[in-house]
């Protein structure tokens, strides 16, 4: 492991976003998402499934000291999954990010209030999980597999770290480090504790961050047990599923434990498995834990876990997680377009993989997942006003089949206003509002900038503070402008990402041509920068048609249209039903417009393709005879701006 090239990513804290395209989806977080969350918490919004978040809060702390009153029933019961708890901790970790860059006293005594129903809802000992303090603590860490205790936790410790870094109040987080050592009594190696580890992982990469603060060993050794100990024999949660008599939901599966990716060690997993935001989420943990131990056998597990998501097992817009069943990895080059699951908080965890290791290696592979997936399969689970969702993020769309067939009555037509498990929506808000911390990283003698964000930061290389302000109109426009200021004079490396998809770029420092060091895909430029030097980088952006491996048989004879960053989509809304027959044919005359009043502005790609004309007769059969087609025009819109005007058919696919 080459401690040399490993860099820290930057807080949010340390950089403010101005970007044209990045800038407004974080606005529509602040003044749409997190607003509206707040009332689906408190189960306010007509016609959503209901929440019971808040109210399951207000229950346990009016049990846990009977003299206050909230209002809530106390025969009321528990609402809600499991892991509702969870939902909330994300929306306190996306409403803290907001308060960075954007100051809100009065979201910030909302805050301050629910932290204090949460606190009031803690145990003695520290235990705060509100499913188990309304319906009985004696069963407490009876199922680690499937009742998500742990995956609360982990997302607790997110949001209460990310609330101290916005606003210095600890109140939160030294609640979650009350629950860490009540945690860490009842679990761990040691004899007398339970040898358990979280059945929905999170807690793994939420305690290294908790440990990035604390700089308490025992939260880096907790994580690191969780890491080392899942999968060993004998098996734990097959002993816990015995012992207590719980049910295991996947016996007859073909996956069986790996479902949980527990079935054997980690060193020992290869090929991604199982239900796929837990994956990512554990090879996020594993990222930090190999690299704050030095860990290379860890390390090796998790390069070869990411070149198969990203090679054999990860659609052209970033998304991953192919099978309804499990909302699972399936198997390698299995990338059904219709039926697929492609939840969004899949694609969010896969970023949070990538930035982890682009932090032990900045290569370029890394970068370019976390791009595709923001642009593309992130924001896709959003509409554009911020009110609706997509869980499930399909490539093709029939409108009729997602009513009528059983096999995708999973794949929904329109963003839904909730859901009754509602991970994704605040999953979303949180990444969206902390877009900031993607952009660049740092160590003692190098700058890397990862993702082309307009913004103007603040980074420490050797000590040196150095401002960097970035201006650009990507994903519109190909340029980027880099300007410096270290306060007079600084010596480091300055890399910036070349993107995948892009195959020649001019790059200038100060008007001139200059020459940079290609490694890893990115340009590395060595030398004492002064107040004033500006990078300009200019990236070719043509229109491409790509196809897939030949593995891949779903997408066999067709092609995607891309332009940078974005994968594109035909929709109904222009180009009429029955997409399924339409081919882009030979022509190249692609034509790029950017229409600033259509789906809050954005660049439309059009060229001339084909349409295969319908028969004279209705037979449903006849001998093969050459199909007849007629020009047609096409008009698509990039990939995740889709839905937004309506339901009717998409495909991002297209023939040949």
């Amino acid at each position: 492991m080459d401690a040399s090239i490993q860099s820290e990513f930057i807080r949010p804290r340390d950089i403010a976003v101005n970007d044209s395209f990045w800038g407004a989806f974080m606005e529509r977080v602040r003044g749409n998402v997190i607003p509206y969350q707040w009332k689906a918490l408190n189960d306010e919004v007509p016609g959503a499934e209901p929440s019971y978040c808040i109210r399951n809060f207000k229950l346990a702390a009016e049990l846990t000291h009977p003299e206050l009153d909230y209002g809530v029933p106390r025969d009321i019961g528990f609402g809600g999954m499991v892991f509702q708890d969870s939902d909330l901790a994300k929306w306190i970790e996306a409403a803290a990010y907001s308060l960075v860059w954007h100051p809100d006293a009065g979201l910030e005594k909302i805050l301050d209030e629910t932290i204090d129903i949460i606190c009031n809802a803690q145990q003695d000992d520290g235990y705060l999980d509100s499913y188990y303090i309304i319906n009985g603590l004696e069963k407490r860490f009876t199922n680690l597999k499937d009742n998500h205790e742990l995956y609360c936790l982990g997302h607790f410790i997110e949001g209460a770290v990310a609330y101290y870094e916005a606003t210095g109040k600890r109140k939160l987080m030294d609640a979650l480090i009350r629950y860490v050592d009540c945690v860490d009594t009842h679990i761990g190696a040691e004899e007398g504790k339970l040898h358990g580890y979280p059945g929905h992982e999170i807690a793994e990469m939420a305690l290294i961050r908790l440990y990035a603060v604390t700089k308490d060993q025992k939260h880096l050794k907790l994580a690191k047990y969780f890491i080392d100990q899942r999968g060993r024999q004998p098996l734990y949660f097959e002993e816990e599923t015995t012992r207590n008599g719980n049910t295991f939901y996947w016996k007859d599966s073909f996956v069986k434990y790996q479902y949980y990716q527990a079935g054997k060690p980690v060193r020992d997993q290869h090929v991604a498995e199982g239900h796929a935001v837990r994956a990512v989420y554990l090879y996020s943990g594993m990222a930090d834990v190999a690299r704050l131990t030095e860990d290379e056998e860890l390390l090796s597990a998790c390069r070869e876990l990411f070149a198969n998501i990203s090679k054999k097992q990860m659609y052209i817009t970033g998304a991953i997680g192919q099978s309804a069943y499990g909302e699972a990895f399936s198997y390698d080059y299995d990338l059904p377009n219709d039926t697929v699951y492609a939840e969004t908080c899949a694609a969010i965890g896969l970023a949070f993989f990538a930035r982890r290791m682009a932090s032990i290696a900045p290569r370029g592979e890394y970068a370019d997942v976390i791009e595709r997936t923001f642009f593309n399969s992130i924001i896709s689970g959003m509409a554009l006003d911020g009110k609706s969702f997509f869980y499930v993020n399909p490539l093709e769309v029939l409108p009729e089949a997602s009513l009528k067939d059983r096999r995708m009555r999973h794949v929904k037509i329109e963003r839904q206003k909730w859901f009754g498990c509602a991970c994704c929506p605040p999953n979303l808000a949180r990444i969206l509002a902390s877009i900031g911390s993607y952009v660049h990283s740092v160590n003692s003698s190098s700058v890397y900038t990862h993702l082309y964000v307009g913004s103007e930061a603040k980074v420490s290389p050797g000590g040196r503070d150095v401002k960097i302000k970035i201006e650009t109109k990507y994903p519109w426009e190909g340029q980027v402008d880099i300007s410096f200021s270290p306060g007079g004079k600084a010596v480091f490396t300055y890399g910036f990402r070349i993107p995948g998809w892009c195959k020649s770029c001019t790059v200038k420092l100060n008007g001139d041509d200059v020459k940079y060091t290609l490694r890893d895909g990115y340009a590395l430029l060595s030398r004492e920068w002064a107040d004033g030097d500006r990078i300009t980088v200019v990236f070719d952006m043509p229109v491409n048609l790509v196809e897939t491996n030949p593995h891949v048989r779903d997408n066999s004879g067709r092609v995607a249209v891309t332009r940078g960053p974005l994968v594109y989509c035909l929709e109904e809304k222009d180009n009429g039903k029955e997409l399924f027959k339409l081919h882009a044919g030979k022509t190249q005359d692609f034509r790029v417009k950017y229409q600033k009043d259509l789906l809050e502005g954005l660049c439309t790609v059009s060229f001339t393709g084909k349409k295969e004309k319908d028969w004279e007769d209705d037979a449903l059969y006849r001998s093969s005879a050459e199909a007849v087609y007629e020009d047609k025009e096409f008009l698509l819109i990039p990939y995740y701006a889709w839905a937004n005007r309506g339901a009717g058919e998409m495909t991002v696919w297209i023939h040949k």
